[in-house]
């Protein structure tokens, strides 16, 4: 395995910049740069009521690896302004965050070295390492604590030690936590040990039932030894457990006899492992590898074959001045999430599609509620239920309809790249035939075909519109899939379905030749740069003729000045422009639609350009940007298009990179459940998807 490119260590705080953000995709921590003092943590699958929109929302926890320490009786959180931040350091290469700070108090300075992880083996883990340097002879107390300061919610019990057997020490003690609302529950329980001096003084403090958890170890420090506070934590969410706490128990137990040690080797692995299918660039320029190992590490930290739910667009991260889309799963997830995973961590790509699966009988009822037949997929997914949970009067959830189609159309991106015959028959097929019932339930008949009336594509507008471009194009490949689907199975093939694919037609201009947005389009409207039909293209692989695609390519490039910058589709721009066979506008929109997004410390993809939108604050990782570049570079650039055939032809037109760039490799990709390797070289007539077998028939 190459390694990949760490970022550089941040130097400073008190700045704008996001803190960083360590995760396992069953747990998410926003680390402060004071690491003992409590940040956020988020638990996938757990809810509850948020207090500003008062809608289902993902809910924070309390901090599972909190701390303070203290110096001749001087505690860090009494005088935090004592403590000077000296750096901080991500390893990406197997998600362990280092931080190192210093702190002052009654005649001696504490150096602190605080490293932080989620364990990837173990997902309900949390793990951290204390270790602490004194400039002279003192008294030193460190301090392990589940803080619940400043989270919604309450205790709704807390243990020190393990109920019924105080003979047993593997864990120190354990609470539930309610979230506001009662809608969920997590238990967290901990144990600590203490290295560098034997007759260090242990005691747990008991301050209450309605406070923390709390572990001390006195010291008389001397300087020239290194003093280690090690806390384990695990974090186990009700959705997983009834009994969230004394799980926690028992598997926080489990992992304190496995020790520290060996959990931080088992990351190491598991994190090895899934670095096997880093994207190799061969370009010009280190920053673009860089940029494409973020990328990778965010998406692949944040979604876990353990997780009970989905993930949001920004994964398991929040932080205090944003989380306006409340840890709601949308369509983001399934459009540019899935595909990349269905070949890089293919059990996690299982996991978000399962969400779906578990919550077919919401789907079913949205579908109700509005007057049609099948399933109509939320606009805004809650984590638990996956009811809709638009705030307020949801005006996105009247018309967005293409959230339906978009799911749908991962089910068989993931199935097709997978292989697998049991989710294709299981799974795959009752989602295409009952989303085929709601376009059938959706569209109006007219002269000629049908219509879709008072839609909205990507383009979140304030008013809809008929027969939206994206819409059609992907409700289109939708009935393609199910119609080779029921082909495949054996299913009768109603005729109703073939005149429905056949009856959906595009608004095309006759002066340009190229797809419009919607009927009436004008680019003066409002976001009429959107380029909704380049992604009714690619990724979606809706066929048009070459001339009309080469002159929609063209126009909604020419547009990219008005939207460049934004969410979501940004990105892909550089692709679009490879396909159209210019490599300078390839690397610039790359450039403008990827690479300005990455700012500040540990190269989070912010949501949109802050030029753009100067009064929003700077929100990230945003999942649909930094999955559209990764798409982009394992599909897009060596023109991919995933289907039910023999892998070796998903090849499908000439390889164009952008200007300095040579090629695109990596190593391992599953492919039909084996591991594959991907070459796209610049010039080359296809790029090369090389199976373990051919490699086998090669040699020999």
């Amino acid at each position: 395995m190459s390694i990949p490119i760490s970022p550089p260590p941040v130097t400073t705080t008190g700045t704008e910049d996001l803190p960083a953000y360590v995760s396992n995709g069953l747990i998410g921590l926003r680390v402060m740069d004071v690491p003992l003092l409590p940040g956020i943590m988020l638990v996938n699958g757990f809810a509850g009521v948020d207090p500003s929109v008062l809608v289902e929302a993902s809910a924070a926890a309390p901090y599972a690896i909190a701390g303070d320490l203290a110096i001749n009786g001087s505690w860090l959180r009494l005088v935090p302004h004592q403590a000077a931040f000296v750096d901080q350091r991500y390893d990406f290469a197997n998600g362990e965050l280092t931080t190192r700070f210093r702190f002052t108090a009654a005649g001696a300075t504490a150096h602190v070295e605080v490293l932080t992880f989620c364990s990837r083996k173990d997902p309900t883990i949390v793990a951290q390492e204390i270790s602490v340097e004194v400039s002279t002879a003192c008294a030193l107390t460190l301090r392990s604590m589940i803080d619940p300061a400043g989270t919604a919610g309450r205790i709704a019990r807390r243990d020190r030690g393990i109920p019924g057997r105080p003979e047993e020490h593997f864990t120190e003690g354990s609470l539930t936590w309610e979230s506001l609302g009662a809608l969920g529950r997590c238990g967290i329980a901990y144990a600590t040990e203490l290295r560098g001096d034997e007759s260090a003084i242990r005691s747990t403090p008991d301050w209450g039932s309605d406070q923390p958890l709390v572990t001390d170890y006195q010291v008389q420090a001397r300087p020239g030894r290194a003093y280690r506070l090690r806390q384990i934590a695990s974090v186990v969410p009700d959705v997983l457990h009834h009994d969230p706490d004394r799980e926690a128990t028992r598997l926080a137990g489990r992992a304190a006899n496995q020790g520290f040690d060996e959990l931080r080797r088992e990351n190491r692995i598991a994190w090895e492992e899934l670095w096997e299918a880093r994207i190799l660039i061969d370009a010009s320029e280190d920053r673009w590898q860089a940029l494409a190992d973020a990328a990778f590490f965010y998406l692949n930290s944040s979604v876990h074959p353990s997780a009970p739910s989905s993930t949001s667009i920004f994964g398991l991260a929040k932080w205090h001045d944003y989380h306006y889309y409340y840890g709601h799963v949308m369509w983001d997830i399934e459009a540019f999430s899935v595909p990349v995973l269905a070949l890089v961590q293919p059990h996690a790509a299982y996991t978000l599609l399962e969400f779906r699966t578990q919550t077919l009988r919401a789907a079913r009822g949205n579908a109700k509620l509005h007057g049609r037949r099948g399933l109509q997929f939320p606009w805004e997914s809650g984590p638990l239920r996956g009811e809709e949970v638009a705030p307020g009067a949801g005006r996105a959830s009247w018309h967005e309809d293409h959230v339906t189609l978009d799911i749908a159309w991962a089910f068989t991106q993931y199935a097709h790249a997978t292989g697998d015959h049991r989710f294709f028959v299981e799974e795959v097929a009752p989602v295409l035939y009952d989303v085929v019932e709601w376009i059938a339930s959706r569209v109006t008949r007219v002269r000629g075909g049908f219509a879709w009336r008072q839609g909205m594509g990507i383009a979140e507008r304030e008013q809809a519109s008929d027969n939206e471009a994206f819409t059609i194009m992907a409700a289109s490949r939708v009935l393609d899939e199910a119609v080779a689907c029921a082909e495949r199975l054996g299913d009768p093939v109603p005729a109703a379905w073939t005149e429905l694919r056949a009856g959906l037609r595009l608004p095309i201009s006759r002066d340009l030749g190229a797809v419009m947005a919607h009927d009436g389009f004008t680019p003066r409207e409002e976001k009429g740069a959107t380029p909704g039909p380049l992604f009714g293209l690619f990724p979606f692989g809706y066929q048009l003729d070459p001339k009309t695609e080469r002159a929609t390519i063209d126009y909604y490039l020419t547009l990219a000045p008005g939207y460049i910058g934004s969410p979501m589709l940004s990105p892909l721009y550089g692709v679009w422009a490879a396909w159209a066979g210019d490599r300078r506008a390839s690397a610039r929109l790359f450039e403008q639609g990827y690479a300005d997004l990455v700012a500040g410390r540990f190269l989070q993809t912010l949501e949109q350009l802050p030029a753009n939108e100067p009064d929003k604050p700077k929100a990230g990782p945003f999942f649909a940007n930094l999955s559209g570049f990764l798409l982009g570079l394992m599909t897009g650039l060596p023109a991919l298009s995933i289907g039910p055939g023999d892998p070796a032809q998903w090849p499908s037109r000439p390889v164009v990179m952008p200007a300095g760039w040579n090629g695109i490799e990596v190593d391992r990709v599953f492919v039909r459940q084996e591991p594959a390797r991907l070459v796209a070289r610049h010039g080359a007539e296809r790029a090369e998807l090389v199976l373990p077998a051919r490699r086998r028939r090669r040699a020999a």
